[in-house]
């Protein structure tokens, strides 16, 4: 998507600086992300991704240009829901109290039918009772993934949400994610994804966007056209996969590179 009309998303020469820092985090970015669209946000570590996210977000305000999420300045928790890397799970509430924490305003009797779903659909209906020290990490991001569903947003923003888990769990849990968004009840939310993972990128994404080092840029956007759902046909199979991914990375790796302030600068 191109243009902003329709847009569930629209960021427009958007700026964004730690306070009095000569170097700005964020310059100049132009987005748009369609209503049920998933973008990936892939680039070098401090290239502002978490940032980028956060002002979708509405948790920071940038400094210069504009941020519209359904057509209006975003307010945090207005439209969207963020799944963490760290979980953010309540230690002291249960599998259920966690899924049901932020539909304090549904009705009793629908909020505790819509966290059951969810907990269904998650597969944790047995752990409702139990608490997330009982858990394992990826049973844990799946009750932060049901919580953040079972508030049905038109936005969902993941910050590397897997980044955490082990490489078995990082992969069951991509396939888990878009089989869970698929079978959520509703419109599928747009998602921006935020990950350092290029394979991760090109199994999620219907666009990537790659970002340069700081101050930063939108290097490129490109889309990725591998029919879903993905957790049947595997993309990785496809030559086009090994061609995306070979270039991605050929990119990332000549930006970090040629990036001063990188701890790899200047190795061939």
């Amino acid at each position: 998507m191109t243009g902003t009309e329709g847009a569930l998303v629209s960021l427009a020469g958007v700026s964004w600086s730690f306070d009095g820092s000569p170097s700005p985090v964020l310059q100049g970015v132009d987005l748009t992300v369609a209503p049920g669209e998933v973008v990936v946000v892939l680039g070098p570590s401090g290239c502002g991704k978490t940032t980028l996210l956060r002002i979708i977000a509405g948790l920071l305000r940038p400094e210069c240009g504009t941020v519209r999420v359904a057509g209006r300045a975003p307010l945090p928790g207005q439209d969207s829901a963020i799944v963490f890397q760290g979980y953010r799970l309540l230690p002291w509430k249960t599998v259920a109290q966690n899924i049901g924490f932020a539909l304090h305003a549904l009705p009793a009797p629908q909020r505790e039918e819509r966290v059951a779903r969810y907990l269904d659909l998650v597969g944790l209906a047995k752990f409702a009772g139990a608490y997330p020290a009982a858990l394992s990490g990826g049973m844990r991001q799946r009750v932060a993934l049901a919580r953040a569903l079972a508030c049905q947003p038109r936005l969902l923003l993941m910050d590397e949400p897997f980044a955490a888990l082990d490489a078995q769990s990082r992969e069951l849990m991509q396939i888990e994610t878009m089989r869970l968004i698929a079978g959520a009840e509703g419109p599928a939310p747009g998602i921006v994804f935020v990950t350092h993972s290029v394979d991760e990128a090109l199994m999620l994404a219907d666009r990537i966007v790659l970002m340069s080092p700081r101050p930063g840029r939108i290097d490129q956007i490109l889309p990725v056209g591998f029919p879903r759902p993905r957790w049947q046909a595997d993309p990785r199979h496809a030559p086009e996969f090994a061609q995306l991914r070979q270039h991605l990375w050929d990119r990332l790796r000549a930006m970090v590179l040629s990036d001063p302030q990188s701890d790899f600068y200047g190795r061939g």
